[in-house]
């Protein structure tokens, strides 16, 4: 199928509105407060480019598994508890996947701006 102006933009327009909807999850907003303070923190203390580099990445890895997560909940949630036990593990496991990742990052936000603030 070649390349269409009008489906690149509807494909935009269906993203922005799947963000829209992560953005009414309190913990994507929450993420999103923290990835603003770490931009922030990494301006202010004048943080090298492939550190700036590795906290981008570790932000978006965070907000991407936290829409995965919700996504994973929603479907979930329409076959829970009819179809499988495994409905509660499921989810459980999404938000370790979350947790894991963040856990990481504060670690990563830790060796890089540890030095700066005396950590």
């Amino acid at each position: 199928m070649p390349f269409s102006i009008k489906n690149f933009y509807r494909s935009l327009i269906n993203a922005s509105r799947g963000i829209k909807y992560a953005a009414k999850e309190q913990n994507f907003r929450i993420q999103i407060i923290i990835s603003t303070i770490v931009i922030f923190f990494a301006q202010y203390f004048d943080v090298r480019a492939w550190e700036k580099l590795t906290l981008v990445l570790i932000i978006v890895l965070i907000l991407v598994l936290e829409i995965l997560n919700s996504v994973f909940e929603r479907v979930v949630d329409i076959l829970e508890p009819r179809v499988h036990p495994y409905a509660k593990i499921i989810k459980d496991m999404m938000a370790a996947a979350v947790l894991i990742s963040a856990i990481g990052a504060v670690i990563i936000g830790l060796i890089i701006f540890g030095p700066r603030i005396g950590v």
